[in-house]
């Protein structure tokens, strides 16, 4: 059994869904499908969940007249879609579904909004299974509510209960054919839609593959292979062939926008290898995500490029707060007080190194809007008494990824003389016990650089 996922753009319009459906029909492994909302098109260059939001805005500020607006384009579109699969009557009843939306009672404002954004996912699902069908193929529309897919009432920001596992793998099994799930979200155990956060389709493909215990989740994307940097940062960038969850987890959090961050967590538990794969290509075989290399012993053999590092990537946006005092390592507490102090703005760090007298916390610049870093100084002053605090902003952090770094001798020193040779000036280094990543915080202005630096000493 292997779950497939399909993204955005490998269902903008129906030639491309005839294409994804080719790909499904090629192998008969491939029997739990999950879709996202059609994203952007030669032809119409907005997303469509992005114009279910604007919709939805413009019902709970403006009024359902200025709101259906926005749905008669999004009709249109679906319309357009069905007609060019030849399936006008499946067309007909999303025109219908569509439209109903906008006179649901409005139980939350959070909840409208859910319930309009899962528009996209489930009216896509219901046209690719109403064109397989159409082929000749058994094909089942799954409604993830009705299937087991119980999500927390966190609406927008949602996660999976437990429970959903079983029920979802008892309701899958039952099922004959093919089965074409939307993506993106389930219901509350109140019976209310909620989603994932946005990309949160890899997550239903994830918690379905974890569910029915999938030999494989199919990821379909772009691109024929991760690559161990940005493309567009390095000309003919090497290929990542094999990648372990951990590795793929730090690539993620570093700008890496293959996954979203959480959506490997429930094939991580369950020990189900993904497979990155190109809709484009489709017989490459692609990058795979795996739990541990088979027959590695410390080496990371499977890899294109360095025999130890898997990638590196680069994110924007931190603030970093330098704390000093004397004898701090003696005070007992101190860095339970400060931490403290950036939870009750309810702020989450993302690294803290540290030295005998001093502490350095590192934040993302998105977190401390409306005052938050200048409450957080004021109180740190007052409540903590340092001897110096410093802050500097416009951060930008490197991350060089390798399971097999653990093993490797004169890693750092390779990453910190590139960085030297490139003129890009390290603020913080920080490397975790487990030693599966190295960050490197440096001026934005230098994190190009400091990547390409850091590829050609790695990898050329």
């Amino acid at each position: 059994m292997k779950i497939v996922k399909f993204g955005g753009s490998s269902l903008a319009d129906g030639e491309r869904i005839k294409k994804i459906c080719d790909i499904v029909l090629a192998d008969p492994d491939r029997g739990i499908i999950v879709v996202s909302a059609p994203g952007k098109s030669e032809n119409d260059p907005c997303k469509v969940t992005d114009m279910l939001i604007e919709s939805a805005t413009a019902a709970l500020t403006a009024g359902l007249d200025n709101a259906r607006r926005y749905m008669d384009q999004i009709v249109a579109r679906f319309v357009c879609i069905a007609g060019e699969l030849g399936v006008p009557e499946a067309g007909e009843g999303v025109k219908t579904d569509l439209y109903a939306l906008l006179s649901r009672e409005m139980v939350s404002r959070k909840n409208f909004v859910d319930m309009m954004k899962a528009a996209g996912e489930d009216n896509c699902a219901k046209l690719v299974a109403a064109y397989i069908t159409s082929l000749g193929h058994k094909a089942v529309y799954a409604n993830p509510g009705e299937f087991g897919m119980l999500l927390s009432d966190e609406f927008g920001n949602a996660t999976v209960l437990e429970k959903s596992f079983p029920l979802l793998r008892e309701n899958l099994a039952a099922m004959d054919g093919i089965v074409i799930f939307p993506g993106f979200f389930g219901r509350t155990e109140a019976g209310e839609v909620a989603t994932f956060p946005r990309g949160g389709s890899d997550t239903t493909g994830a918690i379905l593959a974890a569910a029915v215990k999938a030999d494989v989740y199919e990821n379909f994307t772009d691109v024929d292979y991760v690559y161990a940097v940005n493309p567009k940062l390095v000309r003919n960038p090497k290929p990542i062939e094999i990648v372990t969850y951990r590795e793929m987890r730090e690539l993620s959090y570093a700008g890496f926008q293959v996954y979203q961050e959480e959506a490997l967590l429930p094939v991580y538990q369950a020990g189900i290898p993904v497979n990155i794969r190109s809709v484009n290509n489709p017989t490459c075989p692609g990058t795979r995500v795996v739990a541990r290399r088979e027959g590695e012993a410390g080496s990371v053999s499977g890899v294109s490029g360095s025999a130890r590092i898997a990638g590196i990537a680069a994110d924007n946006g931190f603030t970093s707060i330098y704390v000093t005092k004397y004898l701090m390592n003696r005070e007992i507490g101190f860095g339970r007080r400060l931490l403290t102090i950036i939870e009750d703005e309810g702020v989450s760090y993302e690294h803290t190194p540290t030295g005998i007298d001093d502490v350095t916390v590192i934040l993302r610049d998105s977190l401390l809007a409306n005052g938050k870093l200048e409450r957080i100084i004021e109180r740190i002053k007052a409540e903590l008494l340092p001897d110096d605090i410093r802050i500097v902003r416009d951060l930008s952090l490197l991350v060089v990824v390798g399971e097999g770094m653990k093993h490797g001798i004169g890693i750092a020193a390779t990453a910190t003389s590139a960085l030297s040779k490139a003129g890009v000036n390290i603020s913080m280094i920080s490397q975790g016990s487990s030693e599966v990543s190295m960050i490197f915080a440096v001026e934005s202005g230098h994190a190009d650089d400091g990547v390409r630096a850091l590829y050609e000493a790695f990898f050329e």
